[in-house]
């Protein structure tokens, strides 16, 4: 229904409708629509997580590639799942304290990004400063790349998004080296 339609127009009823059962039945496992899109968004940051370690596990000994791959990874978890992506980050606010399932993939997905970061000043290729600021700082720029291309922003360039992904990750970690 996501794929469908905005995160904010999603309701039980109808999601009780489109599954076939009865309108009572989502609230066996959901209490509310919140509770519903915060299970959706916690699938999504999984799933995004899972991404992101498969391609950057073959980098593991190269701290910058890893950074770079966890970026491409990312572009690509969200080009190629655009409703869970407007989930997970959209207009629609989903309290996180109120699911602790959710509180914890975020950070475990976030928590990638700043493991690379932390590996990457180890080895001397990021410069010296706040971990989780410099990830923000590469979180922005690869999240801002990817809701270019969900959206339709990106005009021509959107066929040649890889070769795009992969010239914003290079500046990214070309902007946090040391010197």
């Amino acid at each position: 229904m996501i794929n469908e339609a905005r995160a904010d127009a999603l309701t039980l009823r109808g999601a009780a409708k489109r599954a076939g059962v009865s309108q009572a039945a989502p609230y066996r496992h959901f209490r509310n629509k919140d509770a519903l899109l915060a299970a959706v968004a916690e699938e999504g940051f999984r799933a995004m997580a899972e991404a992101m370690e498969r391609r950057a596990g073959p980098q593991r000994g190269d701290p910058a590639g890893r950074l770079r791959a966890l970026g491409l990874a990312y572009v690509e978890f969200a080009t190629r799942h655009p409703a869970h992506v407007r989930v997970m980050f959209g207009r629609v606010s989903i309290d996180r304290a109120a699911h602790p399932g959710l509180q914890e993939a975020a950070a475990a997905a976030y928590g990638l990004l700043i493991g690379a970061i932390r590996d990457c000043q180890a080895a001397g290729v990021v410069r010296a400063g706040n971990p989780e600021d410099l990830a923000l700082t590469a979180w922005s720029a690869v999240h801002g790349l990817s809701m270019l291309a969900v959206d339709g922003q990106l005009g021509e360039r959107a066929g040649r998004l890889e070769p795009l992904a992969q010239a914003v990750t290079a500046d990214v970690v070309r902007g946090l080296t040391v010197g």
